[in-house]
Formats: structure tokens, C-alpha cells, sequence
């Protein structure tokens, strides 16, 4: 019986002799539905045979054992099959179950992944590069592959040193920014020198969102990005002199360890699907953290009250661990609300569906307000005004309105009622009117 003509398709592929680019066919066929190669037969499906069977099997198994990422190797079958009296190669491929596989020098991108389309192997869209990461890796973000494969880690490397603790390669694995098959995972990108996630800060005039003092933008390594931001806020953490007895007390606006928290829970728990950058806003009389990301499901914000925490990013949380920057789990918010313990204002919390935001009252504008006493005829909204003054030598109706979070018109009145017990006075007038403390008689 005459066998039927073989003919290229989805599954099926011809090479008339070895040619390197059959690595783009068995990387096509792996990351699609599997399918077999065969070399000695022309593109109309004649056979033409190979004349050395030996070598082009082992230049074929080097090429691919050699070409593709990640090891392709066990979903590889080589062997001979005589037709027409001719000998020819044929290279049975199954769908890979660690997809996408790519070519080693091009990387997880377009250029360097393939899939069958037809009888043809073309480059893969972006799309489709992530549909096969998630449904290989899942849709937990650090465990996923990189896309980018080509990794630094001189800063990641400096901060394991400087705390006496080893960075080669088998620890990158055990703390899982290798992945098993010698991928770098999102965890290893996070860490790297070319991680792609920033840190905005910017530092405001006033109490509102309208004249920049300083900004910043805080790029490369999580672990060089939360170094350098501390020591920026540190910058801004100013301190307060006050006389107790015979002694001088420092008292800095901001708790450390409350700072130091906080900048690590936005780092460890934001949801890094997301581009957006963490954001850090400082004015007089508060401190802004915003992170990605909401809380975990099936967390509410009494159980974070309360100290229960589930690492949105688990392994990332291990790293800070191994670097003793956090230390159990769960620790973090009970240490913020203690560190303002003795403090009328106390840190908010507000939570979205995709956002976390964690605000920290100045402690030097809590403590001065905190200091006035109801015997001084003032009301807690009018102490609240003088204490704005600790922290600038001028005030405006609309610092009144955003500190005590009041309307335009109770602003007014309580502006007026200072004003008229000669505690302060104004100066220039109309929209421009500002306000400053009167000298003390």
C-alpha cells in the first residue's frame, strides 16, 4: 500500500538538511501542542535523506540541549526512520510543562519565543508570553519568571555583606530568586539592579499638595531603594528641642522605628503586578505612605490591628527576614501604634481595594498641641491652629482647613476667634492673607 504524502502543518515540519533554526521549530513546537520535526525531507515533502544519520542526530540534541531555555531536553525524543530507502531524522516534541520556553540568547521576549501558527513557527506576541507564564508559574507574582533574564545584583550583594551573610548562587536559589529549572523569578528582579519598580517621594510647603520643596524618584534594587529612601526621610525627620527641669529633651518629629516600619510594609506587602510606584509625601504636620496593592484577602483591618499578617509576597518577606530588617511576621503594625503611644494623634490607616495608605502624624505638632490645656480658654480646634505654628512661622485658612479637616467656613471663625484674643494676627489680605503667631506680651 503507497504511503500518503507527508505534508506540513500545525504539527509537522520539514528540514531538507541540519540547519541551526531548527531550534525555533522545537521551541515553537514545545510551547504550542508538541510536534515532530523531520530533517532529510524537502518543503513539497519529497525525501531527500540525510547522508550523515550519526552527526545530524548529535549536532540536533547539542543544539537544542544547548539553545533552549528552560531544559527541554526530557520532552525531546530523537531518532532514524527509513523511507524510500532513505534515511531521515525525526524529532518527536511534546508540549513543554515549563512554558515559555525561548531561545537562549534573545530571552523571554517575542524575538526569542515561538509558537506554531499554521504550518510556520513565528514569534510569540507579549500576550501570549505572559499567558504561558501564568499558567505555568500561577498567578503569584514573585515565584513567576522574569522577563528579563540578564540580572545584576551589585547592590542586593553589598547589603548581604555588610550584614555578614553569603549571596552565591545556592542561597539565591534557597531564598527562590533562582527557580529550579536556573530561571531568575520576579523575586530575583525585585532584587536585582534592574528591578523596574520605583519609589516616588516628594517633600510639600504647607499641609497640602501644592508647592513642591523637594521631590525624588528611587530606582534599582528594593534593597538599595529602601536604604536610600530612609536616610532621605532621616533628612527631613527634624528635631525639636524642649526644656524639661534642668534637662534638654530631643524630640525628633517622626518615631524611627515607626518610619523604618512603615517603609518596610509598603515594600513587602505592595502587590508588584501593578507598575504604579510606592508614594511618600511629607508636610509639616504629617507623613503619607501609599502602596499598591490592598489587603490580602480574607485580611481585614482589625486582624492587622491585631498583629495577624499573610505575606502578600512570602519569599520577599523571608529576604527581609534573613537580612534581620523585619523580624516575626505580624510585628510591625503593634510597633508603629506603640511608638505614638504617648501622643494625642496617632497613626491612620485607610484601606482600598488597591491601595494601602499609612499616615504619621509630626509628633512635635502633637506634642504642642497636646501641651495647651483647656485652663488657657482655647478650644481643641484653636489649639490645634497655634500648634501649626511649631512647625512653620506662617499659616493660611486652607493649612486650617486640611490640619483639622474642617470647612472653609469653621476655618474662618476659628481664625477670627484667635485673631480677636490677639493670639495671632494677619498679614497682606484677600486671597493672599496669611497668618502669623502674635509676640507674647
Amino acid at each position: 500500500m503507497k504511503p500518503p504524502k507527508l505534508l506540513e502543518n500545525l504539527t509537522t515540519e520539514f528540514k531538507r538538511e541540519y540547519v541551526e533554526d531548527i531550534k525555533k521549530t522545537v521551541t515553537a513546537f514545545a510551547n504550542t501542542n508538541g510536534g515532530t520535526l523531520y530533517i532529510g525531507i524537502n518543503d513539497d515533502g519529497t525525501i531527500a535523506g540525510v547522508p550523515n544519520p550519526d552527526d545530524t542526530l548529535l549536532k540536533t540534541g547539542n543544539t537544542v540541549r544547548d539553545a533552549i531555555r528552560p531544559d527541554i531536553t526530557l520532552f525531546v525524543d530523537y531518532s532514524t526512520e527509513t523511507i524510500k530507502e532513505k534515511t531521515v531524522i525525526k524529532v518527536t516534541v511534546q508540549k513543554g510543562t515549563a512554558r515559555p520556553y525561548y531561545l537562549k540568547g534573545k530571552g523571554i521576549r517575542p524575538e526569542g519565543v515561538y509558537v506554531r501558527q499554521g504550518a510556520s513557527s513565528v514569534p510569540a506576541a507579549e500576550t501570549a508570553i505572559l499567558n504561558m507564564i501564568k499558567e505555568t508559574n500561577g498567578d503569584r507574582y514573585e515565584t513567576i519568571r522574569s522577563l528579563n533574564q540578564h540580572l545584576t545584583f551589585d547592590a542586593a550583594g553589598n547589603e548581604f555583606t555588610r550584614r555578614k551573610i553569603p549571596f552565591e548562587l545556592r542561597q539565591q536559589k534557597t531564598l527562590k530568586l533562582i527557580s529550579a529549572d536556573g530561571i531568575y523569578t520576579n523575586l530575583g528582579l525585585l532584587l536585582s539592579d534592574q528591578c523596574t519598580h520605583t519609589i516616588k517621594l516628594a517633600v510639600f510647603e504647607g499641609m497640602e499638595k501644592e508647592t513642591f520643596q523637594d521631590r525624588r524618584e528611587f530606582s534599582g534594587s528594593i534593597l538599595k531603594q529602601l536604604n536610600e529612601v530612609f536616610d532621605f526621610i532621616d533628612m527631613n525627620n527634624h528635631t525639636r528641642a524642649e526644656v524639661q527641669g534642668l534637662y534638654r529633651v530631643d524630640n525628633r518629629d517622626y518615631p524611627e522605628e515607626a518610619l523604618r516600619e512603615t517603609l518596610l510594609n509598603a515594600l513587602v506587602h505592595r502587590d508588584y503586578t501593578f507598575s504604579g510606584s510606592i508614594l511618600i509625601s511629607i508636610f509639616d504636620d504629617r507623613i503619607e505612605f501609599v502602596s499598591i496593592g490592598g489587603l490580602v484577602r480574607g485580611i481585614s483591618l482589625e486582624d492587622i490591628m491585631l498583629g495577624v499578617s499573610i505575606a502578600r509576597n512570602e519569599h520577599l518577606a523571608n529576604v527581609f527576614y534573613r537580612l534581620k530588617l523585619i523580624e516575626v511576621y505580624g510585628t510591625g503594625m503593634p510597633k508603629i501604634m506603640r511608638s505614638y503611644a504617648d501622643f494625642p494623634r496617632k497613626p491612620k490607616i485607610e484601606v482600598t481595594s488597591n491601595a494601602f495608605k499609612i499616615t504619621l502624624p509630626n509628633r512635635n505638632t502633637a506634642a504642642a498641641v497636646h501641651t495647651f490645656s483647656f485652663a488657657d480658654g482655647l478650644t481643641e480646634n484653636e489649639r490645634a491652629v497655634i500648634a501649626l505654628f511649631e512647625s512653620r512661622p506662617e499659616i493660611t485658612r486652607k493649612d486650617v482647613e486640611s490640619a483639622l479637616s474642617i470647612s472653609q467656613a469653621m476655618a474662618v471663625r476659628v481664625i477670627k476667634k484667635l485673631t480677636d484674643k490677639g493670639l495671632i494676627r494677619a498679614i497682606g489680605g484677600g486671597k493672599n492673607t496669611r497668618y502669623k503667631q502674635a509676640p507674647v506680651p
